[in-house]
């Protein structure tokens, strides 16, 4: 193969060549097209921050050299039978695995690990408040809404598949190069669509969470109180010239 060269995040030939590499190496993207969209720049995302490179989304010469040079497939830790879905929160990749095989790998960002208080989006009187994790262990697909963006406690949700309570792996509009989410697993509403229409983690499909939380800053939040001051008018007599007092 010809050396990749810098592209940055222009479209064109030499984009569509790596595009094609990143497909070869397990980072999914919708198209080998020379356009340098979203699912390019997410895919990228993920390579860079598999092999330990600076996570730009820009294809730099380090990061197009890593790209000539690689010879295998990205992959996880599982070798276990069937399918498994690992979200390693050190590299920030999630990898959907098959008897030790990486089928794709995306581009992810979980908990930040720090304390919020935020208003309730579906009950704008109700404070949330709590630490941003997304807590390591061994989880299955329990419950998923399949069709469209889903309104949740602290914002919207596309199309999730939750496997920790209210965690969940889901599409969203935002996927930073470093963990920016309340808990949840997010990927891009392209790779969201992807999960779905492939079928490839369905309900009990096993999820492996692992790696280090981002340590908390400051001092987890207090909920305020609300003081209501309420403002009495007083009745007047019509055949007065003197205002009534309440009783």
């Amino acid at each position: 193969m010809a050396p990749l060269v810098a592209v940055g995040q222009k479209d064109g030939f030499e984009t569509a060549r790596i595009q094609e590499r990143l497909l070869e190496l397990g980072f999914w993207l919708m198209l080998i097209d020379g356009d340098y969209g979203t699912t390019t720049k997410q895919a990228v995302m993920a390579f860079q921050k598999y092999m330990g490179l600076e996570a730009t989304a820009k294809v730099d010469q380090a990061t197009a050299d890593a790209l000539t040079l690689s010879t295998t497939r990205a992959v996880g830790q599982s070798n276990e039978p069937g399918t498994l879905v690992e979200i390693d929160k050190d590299k920030q990749v999630l990898f959907i695995m098959n008897a030790g095989k990486l089928l794709w790998a995306l581009n992810i960002s979980t908990g930040s690990g720090q304390y919020y208080l935020e208003i309730n989006q579906k009950d704008l009187v109700t404070w949330e408040t709590g630490r941003s994790l997304t807590p390591s262990g061994r989880y299955k697909i329990n419950r998923e809404k399949s069709e469209g963006w889903w309104d949740g406690d602290l914002g919207q949700i596309y199309r999730p598949k939750y496997f920790n309570g209210g965690i969940a792996i889901h599409g969203s509009k935002k996927i930073p190069n470093y963990p920016a989410s309340h808990g949840c697993v997010r990927v891009s509403t392209a790779a969201m669509d992807m999960i779905w229409a492939s079928g490839l983690i369905p309900k009990k499909t096993s999820v492996w969470v692992y790696g280090n939380d981002i340590e908390a800053e400051g001092e987890p939040p207090v909920i305020p109180t609300t003081t209501t001051t309420t403002t009495t008018t007083l009745p007047v007599d019509p055949n007065l010239t003197t205002t009534i007092a309440p009783v």
